[in-house]
């Protein structure tokens, strides 16, 4: 198991409830096959520059050991998701 770190910036015009949807449904992406050491949501904070016509966005960040196979599903999953403007998955070496 690798150990990694993702951002991901979540739309900021949709309800909190949805938000909160779209992260537990990302985080059982990730139980499911690994294990998630630390987890914030750091909240709505303004883009640097605008992504689909949005200058804001909820961003999180999620630290997390899994297998490849974990990342792969989840960057699959993420790719396809209306929730989700902009994601990084990185390996983290520390």
């Amino acid at each position: 198991m690798r150990k990694y770190e993702v951002m991901y910036i979540i739309r900021p015009d949709i309800e909190q409830e949805a938000v909160q949807a779209a992260v537990e449904k990302f985080q059982g992406i990730i139980s499911n096959g690994g294990e998630i050491t630390k987890h914030d949501v750091m909240g709505k904070r303004r883009l640097a520059y605008e992504i689909k016509k949005f200058r804001d966005g909820v961003y999180v960040l999620v630290n997390f050991t899994a297998e490849p196979a974990v990342v792969t599903e989840l960057e699959r999953i993420m790719k396809i998701s209306d929730e989700v403007i902009r994601y990084l998955i990185t390996n983290d070496v520390a």
